[in-house]
């Protein structure tokens, strides 16, 4: 019979992260629920209303436009950004002084506070004193992203891939550095061209980094707020009104609390639910 004593006294290490979770995650997210599912009219009085928000935003026509506006943008991001960023990824050097210039210019971008892009593109991309609108104009394409849902778009979609596509570059790069040289040297041994090495060395090696660069762009993508909110304040009209900015209008613009917290919880649901099904279809088979 084994006479070791256990000592759980490790859990006292980990009870203030515990602690620090439960504040600032799940009490506000229970308070969310807690105005979903009732009224208040003040003075701390609640009324029961049920499911009848859900319901509400389900089949509201401006949940579903923000939804589709959503959706969109984060396709046409992560379809540009992804491949893009790989390609880079396998033109930068993998050794010599100019590993470390290429890194930190793909770093700067990341660096610059989601507001200060915002502000950036703004003044880069306005039609009478803006370098990319002047030029745009000046080639004889009428761009004015303020007046234009097309330009407003264009301008939004490339600001973005301008601003993220260094953290898919940076994953990727770190994908590939992982590779070891042996089968680099088989590959060539077999005389496999740049195309056969990428397609079936580099791209499989890649998928767990890929599968993550994909993941944390869609998430980051889905909950975009201060870079479109600055650059065209959801216009024009509600062309770049996405659920983000949306969600904010009805919070806090109308102050409709119980409304807005319904609709940030679908809207969450709607991130996990895509995030799960995404990760399980990019992994399976991993384990085999």
């Amino acid at each position: 019979m084994s006479t070791k004593t256990v000592n759980q006294r490790a859990w006292l290490f980990v009870l203030p992260v515990v602690l620090l979770v439960a504040f600032n995650a799940v009490i506000p997210l229970m308070t969310v629920v807690n105005y979903s599912f009732q009224e208040t009219f003040g003075d701390n009085v609640f009324f029961w209303e049920g499911t009848k928000r859900y319901e509400q935003e389900l089949h509201s026509e401006r949940f579903h436009a923000a939804l589709g506006r959503q959706l969109a943008f984060t396709s046409i991001i992560l379809v540009i950004e992804v491949p893009l960023g790989v390609a880079i990824a396998l033109a930068m050097p993998k050794r010599g002084p100019w590993v470390s210039v290429c890194l930190v210019l793909m770093a700067l971008p990341l660096l610059i506070p989601w507001n200060v892009v915002g502000a950036m593109w703004n003044i880069f991309a306005l039609p009478e004193i803006g370098l990319l609108g002047r030029t745009i104009n000046a080639i004889g394409i009428d761009y004015n992203f303020t007046q234009s849902p097309v330009a407003a778009w264009f301008t939004t979609v490339l600001m973005d891939v301008w601003h993220w596509t260094s953290l898919v570059v940076l994953l990727a790069y770190a994908g590939l550095c992982s590779i070891p040289d042996a089968y680099y040297q088989a590959a060539k041994i077999d005389g496999a061209g740049a195309w056969a090495t990428f397609r079936y060395i580099q791209l499989p090696k890649l998928k767990r980094v890929l599968t993550i660069a994909i993941l944390l762009r869609f998430m980051d993508s889905f909950m975009i707020y201060t870079e479109p909110f600055v650059l065209t304040g959801g216009g024009p009209g509600n062309a770049t009104t996405f659920l983000s900015i949306d969600l904010v209008k009805v919070a806090l613009g109308q102050f409709d609390l119980g409304p807005a917290a319904a609709m940030s919880l679908i809207y969450f649901m709607i991130i996990l639910a895509v995030c799960w099904v995404f990760y399980t279809l990019m992994m399976r088979g991993e384990e085999q």
